[in-house]
Protein backbone atom coordinates (compact mmCIF):
# COMPACT_ATOMS: atom_id res chain seq x y z
CA UNK A 1 0.00 0.00 0.00
CA UNK A 2 1.22 3.40 -1.25
CA UNK A 3 1.76 6.33 1.41
CA UNK A 4 -1.34 8.96 0.98
CA UNK A 5 -0.65 11.61 -1.55
CA UNK A 6 -0.15 15.01 -0.23
CA UNK A 7 -1.66 18.39 -1.52
CA UNK A 8 0.28 19.63 -5.37
CA UNK A 9 2.61 22.41 -4.40
CA UNK A 10 3.18 22.93 -8.21
CA UNK A 11 1.36 22.50 -11.70
CA UNK A 12 1.47 23.12 -15.16
CA UNK A 13 -1.38 24.40 -16.90
CA UNK A 14 -1.86 27.37 -20.14
CA UNK A 15 -3.83 29.76 -19.32
CA UNK A 16 -5.86 31.73 -22.53
CA UNK A 17 -8.09 34.89 -23.31
CA UNK A 18 -7.20 37.06 -20.52
CA UNK A 19 -6.06 40.13 -19.99
CA UNK A 20 -2.32 40.79 -17.87
CA UNK A 21 -2.12 43.58 -15.50
CA UNK A 22 1.44 42.61 -14.36
CA UNK A 23 2.78 43.64 -10.97
CA UNK A 24 4.88 47.03 -12.26
CA UNK A 25 1.83 48.63 -12.54
CA UNK A 26 1.72 48.60 -16.35
CA UNK A 27 -1.26 48.67 -18.19
CA UNK A 28 -3.26 45.58 -19.27
CA UNK A 29 -1.76 43.35 -22.30
CA UNK A 30 -4.42 41.89 -23.93
CA UNK A 31 -4.35 39.04 -25.87
CA UNK A 32 -1.78 37.10 -24.51
CA UNK A 33 -1.52 33.66 -22.86
CA UNK A 34 0.17 32.02 -19.61
CA UNK A 35 2.21 29.19 -20.38
CA UNK A 36 3.00 27.25 -16.72
CA UNK A 37 5.60 24.49 -16.11
CA UNK A 38 6.02 22.88 -13.06
CA UNK A 39 4.77 25.72 -10.95
CA UNK A 40 6.67 28.62 -12.64
CA UNK A 41 5.32 30.74 -15.93
CA UNK A 42 7.61 29.39 -18.75
CA UNK A 43 6.33 31.79 -21.22
CA UNK A 44 3.85 34.87 -21.88
CA UNK A 45 2.73 34.30 -25.44
CA UNK A 46 0.26 36.09 -27.69
CA UNK A 47 -3.03 34.26 -27.60
CA UNK A 48 -3.14 34.10 -31.57
CA UNK A 49 0.52 32.07 -31.23
CA UNK A 50 -1.33 29.43 -28.96
CA UNK A 51 -1.98 25.83 -30.69
CA UNK A 52 -5.27 24.31 -29.74
CA UNK A 53 -4.78 22.30 -26.74
CA UNK A 54 -7.44 20.35 -24.44
CA UNK A 55 -5.80 21.40 -21.57
CA UNK A 56 -6.47 25.21 -21.43
CA UNK A 57 -8.27 26.73 -19.13
CA UNK A 58 -10.33 29.67 -20.90
CA UNK A 59 -10.37 32.68 -18.53
CA UNK A 60 -13.04 34.25 -20.24
CA UNK A 61 -11.25 37.80 -21.06
CA UNK A 62 -10.67 38.53 -17.37
CA UNK A 63 -8.25 40.20 -15.77
CA UNK A 64 -5.11 38.45 -14.62
CA UNK A 65 -2.59 39.80 -11.87
CA UNK A 66 0.23 38.52 -9.28
CA UNK A 67 -0.82 37.30 -6.36
CA UNK A 68 -1.20 39.61 -3.01
CA UNK A 69 2.03 39.57 -1.14
CA UNK A 70 0.79 40.29 2.59
CA UNK A 71 3.45 42.05 4.47
CA UNK A 72 1.42 42.78 7.73
CA UNK A 73 -0.23 38.82 8.61
CA UNK A 74 -0.89 36.84 11.89
CA UNK A 75 -2.04 33.94 11.87
CA UNK A 76 -2.68 33.63 15.39
CA UNK A 77 -3.90 37.18 16.12
CA UNK A 78 -5.83 37.62 19.42
CA UNK A 79 -6.86 40.93 20.35
CA UNK A 80 -8.10 42.22 23.65
CA UNK A 81 -12.00 41.07 24.40
CA UNK A 82 -13.68 37.84 24.11
CA UNK A 83 -12.97 36.54 20.41
CA UNK A 84 -9.27 37.01 21.19
CA UNK A 85 -9.63 35.30 24.42
CA UNK A 86 -10.66 32.32 22.71
CA UNK A 87 -7.29 31.67 20.21
CA UNK A 88 -5.07 32.58 23.57
CA UNK A 89 -6.73 29.73 25.39
CA UNK A 90 -6.08 27.70 22.52
CA UNK A 91 -3.49 24.43 23.33
CA UNK A 92 -0.83 23.96 20.89
CA UNK A 93 -2.73 21.06 18.88
CA UNK A 94 -5.60 23.59 18.52
CA UNK A 95 -3.63 26.53 17.70
CA UNK A 96 -1.98 24.83 15.05
CA UNK A 97 -5.52 23.29 13.21
CA UNK A 98 -6.69 27.22 13.88
CA UNK A 99 -3.72 28.23 11.81
CA UNK A 100 -4.25 26.39 9.37
CA UNK A 101 -7.46 27.01 8.48
CA UNK A 102 -6.55 30.93 8.79
CA UNK A 103 -3.94 29.84 6.35
CA UNK A 104 -6.10 28.37 4.02
CA UNK A 105 -9.03 31.18 4.01
CA UNK A 106 -5.57 33.22 3.36
CA UNK A 107 -4.79 31.92 0.12
CA UNK A 108 -8.67 31.72 -1.20
CA UNK A 109 -8.87 35.19 -0.79
CA UNK A 110 -6.27 35.81 -2.84
CA UNK A 111 -3.40 36.18 -0.76
CA UNK A 112 -0.76 33.69 -2.38
CA UNK A 113 2.27 35.04 -0.23
CA UNK A 114 2.25 36.54 3.44
CA UNK A 115 5.27 38.28 6.05
CA UNK A 116 4.12 37.27 9.56
CA UNK A 117 5.06 39.50 11.91
CA UNK A 118 4.43 37.65 15.43
CA UNK A 119 3.16 34.61 15.55
CA UNK A 120 2.54 32.04 18.94
CA UNK A 121 4.07 29.59 19.81
CA UNK A 122 6.87 28.62 17.24
CA UNK A 123 3.50 27.42 15.45
CA UNK A 124 3.79 29.25 11.90
CA UNK A 125 7.69 27.23 11.65
CA UNK A 126 5.74 24.02 11.41
CA UNK A 127 2.88 25.34 8.98
CA UNK A 128 5.29 26.65 6.43
CA UNK A 129 6.94 23.23 6.76
CA UNK A 130 3.06 21.71 6.44
CA UNK A 131 2.48 23.58 3.15
CA UNK A 132 5.95 23.34 1.62
CA UNK A 133 5.35 19.86 2.00
CA UNK A 134 1.65 19.66 0.81
CA UNK A 135 -0.19 18.71 3.59
CA UNK A 136 -1.76 21.73 4.10
CA UNK A 137 -3.02 24.34 1.61
CA UNK A 138 -2.23 28.04 2.09
CA UNK A 139 0.33 30.51 0.93
CA UNK A 140 4.00 31.05 0.55
CA UNK A 141 5.05 32.37 4.30
CA UNK A 142 7.74 34.52 5.45
CA UNK A 143 7.90 34.86 9.63
CA UNK A 144 9.97 36.66 11.66
CA UNK A 145 8.38 33.82 14.35
CA UNK A 146 8.37 35.82 17.51
CA UNK A 147 8.24 39.57 17.76
CA UNK A 148 10.82 41.21 20.11
CA UNK A 149 9.32 43.45 22.87
CA UNK A 150 10.76 44.82 26.53
CA UNK A 151 9.34 43.64 29.78
CA UNK A 152 6.17 45.03 29.87
CA UNK A 153 5.81 46.00 25.96
CA UNK A 154 3.76 46.16 23.32
CA UNK A 155 1.91 42.12 22.77
CA UNK A 156 3.93 40.64 25.92
CA UNK A 157 0.70 39.61 27.19
CA UNK A 158 1.21 37.03 24.49
CA UNK A 159 3.65 34.17 23.83
CA UNK A 160 3.62 35.62 19.81
CA UNK A 161 6.09 38.11 21.45
CA UNK A 162 9.32 37.58 23.48
CA UNK A 163 10.48 39.93 26.35
CA UNK A 164 14.22 41.01 26.53
CA UNK A 165 15.43 43.75 28.32
CA UNK A 166 19.13 45.38 27.36
CA UNK A 167 21.58 45.09 24.61
CA UNK A 168 22.38 41.76 25.12
CA UNK A 169 19.23 39.95 25.65
CA UNK A 170 17.65 41.75 22.37
CA UNK A 171 20.86 40.27 20.59
CA UNK A 172 20.20 36.80 22.05
CA UNK A 173 16.24 37.34 21.12
CA UNK A 174 17.03 37.87 17.50
CA UNK A 175 19.86 34.90 17.24
CA UNK A 176 16.88 32.70 18.75
CA UNK A 177 14.59 33.47 16.57
CA UNK A 178 17.08 33.09 13.28
CA UNK A 179 17.99 29.69 15.03
CA UNK A 180 14.36 29.17 14.60
CA UNK A 181 14.42 29.78 11.53
CA UNK A 182 12.99 33.19 11.45
CA UNK A 183 13.46 35.44 7.65
CA UNK A 184 13.55 38.29 9.36
CA UNK A 185 12.87 40.22 12.59
CA UNK A 186 9.81 42.23 14.43
CA UNK A 187 10.68 44.52 17.16
CA UNK A 188 8.00 46.51 19.07
CA UNK A 189 9.69 49.99 19.51
CA UNK A 190 6.61 51.26 21.00
CA UNK A 191 3.25 51.06 21.96
CA UNK A 192 0.34 50.95 19.98
CA UNK A 193 -3.57 50.56 19.90
CA UNK A 194 -3.79 46.76 21.58
CA UNK A 195 -2.25 47.79 24.63
CA UNK A 196 -4.01 48.61 27.90
CA UNK A 197 -1.58 50.33 29.68
CA UNK A 198 0.18 52.38 27.39
CA UNK A 199 0.15 55.03 24.63
CA UNK A 200 0.63 54.99 20.66
CA UNK A 201 3.23 57.08 21.71
CA UNK A 202 5.02 55.76 24.90
CA UNK A 203 9.12 54.57 23.18
CA UNK A 204 9.44 51.15 25.23
CA UNK A 205 12.91 50.00 23.71
CA UNK A 206 16.46 52.14 24.29
CA UNK A 207 18.56 53.22 21.63
CA UNK A 208 21.20 50.65 22.38
CA UNK A 209 18.41 47.83 22.23
CA UNK A 210 17.38 48.85 19.17
CA UNK A 211 20.63 48.96 17.94
CA UNK A 212 22.18 45.96 19.18
CA UNK A 213 18.35 44.18 17.40
CA UNK A 214 19.24 45.52 14.24
CA UNK A 215 23.12 45.14 13.65
CA UNK A 216 22.55 41.26 15.26
CA UNK A 217 19.66 40.92 13.07
CA UNK A 218 21.69 42.73 9.56
CA UNK A 219 24.98 40.57 10.45
CA UNK A 220 22.42 37.59 10.16
CA UNK A 221 21.14 38.53 6.88
CA UNK A 222 18.05 39.23 8.38
CA UNK A 223 15.71 42.65 7.61
CA UNK A 224 14.56 44.46 10.81
CA UNK A 225 10.59 45.99 10.64
CA UNK A 226 9.36 47.42 13.85
CA UNK A 227 5.92 48.05 15.29
CA UNK A 228 6.01 51.83 15.54
CA UNK A 229 3.90 54.81 15.97
CA UNK A 230 5.25 57.85 16.96
CA UNK A 231 7.78 59.97 14.68
CA UNK A 232 10.39 60.25 17.59
CA UNK A 233 11.02 57.13 17.48
CA UNK A 234 10.68 55.71 13.98
CA UNK A 235 13.54 58.51 13.75
CA UNK A 236 15.70 56.95 15.94
CA UNK A 237 15.36 53.07 14.49
CA UNK A 238 15.63 54.25 10.82
CA UNK A 239 18.91 55.93 11.95
CA UNK A 240 20.00 52.84 13.14
CA UNK A 241 19.47 50.71 9.89
CA UNK A 242 16.13 49.94 10.23
CA UNK A 243 14.43 48.74 6.87
CA UNK A 244 10.57 48.65 7.74
CA UNK A 245 8.12 50.59 9.52
CA UNK A 246 4.65 48.78 10.90
CA UNK A 247 1.78 51.57 11.36
CA UNK A 248 3.45 54.86 11.20
CA UNK A 249 0.73 56.19 13.04
CA UNK A 250 2.32 59.84 13.66
CA UNK A 251 4.64 60.73 11.25
CA UNK A 252 5.67 63.76 10.10
CA UNK A 253 6.88 65.13 6.91
CA UNK A 254 10.97 65.52 8.26
CA UNK A 255 10.24 61.44 9.46
CA UNK A 256 8.74 60.08 6.20
CA UNK A 257 11.63 62.29 4.44
CA UNK A 258 14.21 60.43 6.49
CA UNK A 259 12.32 57.13 5.53
CA UNK A 260 12.89 57.80 1.96
CA UNK A 261 16.33 59.16 2.62
CA UNK A 262 17.62 55.61 3.98
CA UNK A 263 15.27 53.10 2.27
CA UNK A 264 12.77 52.44 5.06
CA UNK A 265 9.27 51.16 3.67
CA UNK A 266 5.59 51.81 4.87
CA UNK A 267 3.01 49.05 5.72
CA UNK A 268 0.66 51.13 6.66
CA UNK A 269 -2.15 49.07 7.97
CA UNK A 270 -4.82 52.15 7.64
CA UNK A 271 -7.89 49.19 7.76
CA UNK A 272 -6.83 48.91 11.74
CA UNK A 273 -7.51 52.42 12.69
CA UNK A 274 -11.03 51.82 10.48
CA UNK A 275 -12.18 48.57 11.70
CA UNK A 276 -15.10 49.05 14.00
CA UNK A 277 -17.27 46.35 12.39
CA UNK A 278 -14.02 44.02 13.13
CA UNK A 279 -13.93 45.05 16.97
CA UNK A 280 -17.01 44.80 17.05
CA UNK A 281 -17.42 41.12 15.74
CA UNK A 282 -14.28 40.26 18.33
CA UNK A 283 -16.06 42.22 21.52
CA UNK A 284 -13.13 44.69 21.61
CA UNK A 285 -13.17 46.36 24.71
CA UNK A 286 -14.16 50.41 24.34
CA UNK A 287 -10.80 51.41 25.76
CA UNK A 288 -9.03 49.61 22.43
CA UNK A 289 -11.79 50.94 20.06
CA UNK A 290 -11.64 54.56 20.96
CA UNK A 291 -7.66 54.83 21.10
CA UNK A 292 -8.12 52.92 17.64
CA UNK A 293 -10.50 54.75 16.11
CA UNK A 294 -9.75 58.29 17.36
CA UNK A 295 -6.03 57.88 15.73
CA UNK A 296 -7.70 57.40 12.23
CA UNK A 297 -7.37 60.95 11.15
CA UNK A 298 -3.85 61.20 12.06
CA UNK A 299 -3.01 57.69 10.53
CA UNK A 300 -4.02 58.87 7.67
CA UNK A 301 -2.23 62.14 7.58
CA UNK A 302 0.87 60.09 8.29
CA UNK A 303 0.30 57.96 5.45
CA UNK A 304 -0.08 61.34 3.21
CA UNK A 305 3.24 62.57 4.81
CA UNK A 306 4.72 58.80 3.82
CA UNK A 307 3.65 59.33 -0.02
CA UNK A 308 4.56 62.86 -0.60
CA UNK A 309 8.28 61.68 0.52
CA UNK A 310 8.26 58.92 -1.38
CA UNK A 311 8.51 56.21 0.89
CA UNK A 312 8.07 52.97 -0.41
CA UNK A 313 4.65 51.35 0.51
CA UNK A 314 4.04 47.83 0.68
CA UNK A 315 0.22 46.47 1.43
CA UNK A 316 -0.65 44.74 5.04
CA UNK A 317 -3.75 44.22 6.26
CA UNK A 318 -3.43 43.31 10.22
CA UNK A 319 -6.38 42.08 10.16
CA UNK A 320 -6.77 38.74 8.85
CA UNK A 321 -7.27 39.32 5.47
CA UNK A 322 -10.02 36.94 4.62
CA UNK A 323 -12.03 38.20 7.21
CA UNK A 324 -15.60 39.49 5.88
CA UNK A 325 -15.83 42.90 5.95
CA UNK A 326 -17.51 46.16 4.70
CA UNK A 327 -18.47 44.12 1.98
CA UNK A 328 -15.63 42.83 0.65
CA UNK A 329 -12.43 40.85 2.36
CA UNK A 330 -10.37 42.92 4.99
CA UNK A 331 -7.27 42.71 2.47
CA UNK A 332 -9.08 44.58 -0.57
CA UNK A 333 -10.19 46.96 1.78
CA UNK A 334 -7.15 47.99 3.06
CA UNK A 335 -5.94 48.33 -1.04
CA UNK A 336 -9.18 50.59 -1.22
CA UNK A 337 -7.98 52.71 1.79
CA UNK A 338 -4.10 52.51 0.25
CA UNK A 339 -6.10 54.21 -3.04
CA UNK A 340 -8.68 56.78 -1.49
CA UNK A 341 -5.95 58.05 0.79
CA UNK A 342 -3.65 59.05 -2.33
CA UNK A 343 -1.93 56.00 -3.64
CA UNK A 344 -2.80 55.74 -7.99
CA UNK A 345 -4.03 52.19 -8.73
CA UNK A 346 -1.07 51.08 -10.34
CA UNK A 347 0.54 51.68 -7.84
CA UNK A 348 -0.53 50.51 -5.18
CA UNK A 349 -1.12 47.08 -7.26
CA UNK A 350 2.88 47.40 -7.27
CA UNK A 351 2.58 47.84 -3.38
CA UNK A 352 0.93 44.38 -3.41
CA UNK A 353 2.98 42.70 -5.77
CA UNK A 354 6.46 43.37 -6.76
CA UNK A 355 7.44 45.81 -4.22
CA UNK A 356 6.68 43.12 -1.71
CA UNK A 357 9.42 40.82 -3.41
CA UNK A 358 11.79 43.16 -3.82
CA UNK A 359 11.76 44.11 0.21
CA UNK A 360 11.97 40.48 1.01
CA UNK A 361 15.05 39.81 -1.14
CA UNK A 362 12.94 37.68 -3.88
CA UNK A 363 12.29 39.41 -7.04
CA UNK A 364 12.39 37.33 -9.73
CA UNK A 365 11.04 34.43 -7.99
CA UNK A 366 6.82 35.77 -7.53
CA UNK A 367 5.34 39.33 -7.67
CA UNK A 368 5.02 39.75 -10.90
CA UNK A 369 4.08 37.60 -14.38
CA UNK A 370 6.93 36.91 -16.00
CA UNK A 371 9.23 33.64 -17.20
CA UNK A 372 10.82 32.26 -14.24
CA UNK A 373 8.34 33.84 -11.96
CA UNK A 374 6.38 31.73 -9.82
CA UNK A 375 2.95 30.76 -11.33
CA UNK A 376 0.86 33.30 -8.05
CA UNK A 377 -2.00 35.11 -9.46
CA UNK A 378 -5.42 35.75 -9.12
CA UNK A 379 -8.01 37.28 -11.81
CA UNK A 380 -11.25 39.24 -11.74
CA UNK A 381 -13.71 40.24 -14.21
CA UNK A 382 -12.96 44.29 -14.06
CA UNK A 383 -9.60 46.10 -14.59
CA UNK A 384 -8.10 46.71 -11.13
CA UNK A 385 -5.68 49.33 -12.69
CA UNK A 386 -8.89 51.56 -13.24
CA UNK A 387 -9.85 51.30 -9.78
CA UNK A 388 -8.56 48.68 -7.02
CA UNK A 389 -12.14 47.88 -6.04
CA UNK A 390 -12.03 45.56 -9.59
CA UNK A 391 -10.45 43.33 -6.81
CA UNK A 392 -14.30 43.09 -4.60
CA UNK A 393 -14.85 40.95 -7.98
CA UNK A 394 -11.76 38.42 -7.69
CA UNK A 395 -13.00 34.73 -8.12
CA UNK A 396 -9.94 32.84 -9.24
CA UNK A 397 -6.92 31.99 -7.78
CA UNK A 398 -3.99 30.38 -8.63
CA UNK A 399 -0.65 29.54 -6.46
CA UNK A 400 2.47 27.68 -7.74
CA UNK A 401 0.41 26.68 -10.90
CA UNK A 402 -2.31 24.95 -9.26
CA UNK A 403 -5.82 25.92 -8.98
CA UNK A 404 -6.92 26.90 -5.40
CA UNK A 405 -10.40 28.85 -6.46
CA UNK A 406 -12.32 29.11 -9.30
CA UNK A 407 -15.88 30.66 -8.83
CA UNK A 408 -16.74 29.83 -12.33
CA UNK A 409 -15.48 26.66 -12.26
CA UNK A 410 -14.41 27.37 -15.76
CA UNK A 411 -14.12 24.50 -18.27
CA UNK A 412 -11.06 23.29 -19.40
CA UNK A 413 -11.39 24.38 -23.15
CA UNK A 414 -9.53 24.43 -26.45
CA UNK A 415 -8.41 28.22 -27.21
Amino acid sequence: MSAPTPLAVSGSALLTNLRLVDGDGSRPQDGVALVIDGGIIADVVSQASVVRSPGAIDLGGAFVMPGLVNMHNHFSLSLPGPGGDAVSALGAHDLALYMADAARRTLVAGVTTVRSVAEKAGADFALRRAIEAGYVLGPRIRTAGRALCCTGGHGHDGDDTLECDGADAFARGVRSQVALGADLIKLMISGGIAGEHEQITTAQLTRDEMAAAISTAHAWGRKVTAHAGPAEVIAEAVKLGLDCVEHGYELTPEVAALMAERGAALVPTLVVTRAQAFFDDLGVPPWMQERSLGAGIRHLESYRHALDAGVEILLGSDMPPYWAFEGTTAVVRELEHMESGGLAPSDVIRAATSAPAVWLGEEGRFGMLRPGHAADLIAMPDDPTAGISALRGLDFVMRSGVVVRDDRRRSVASP
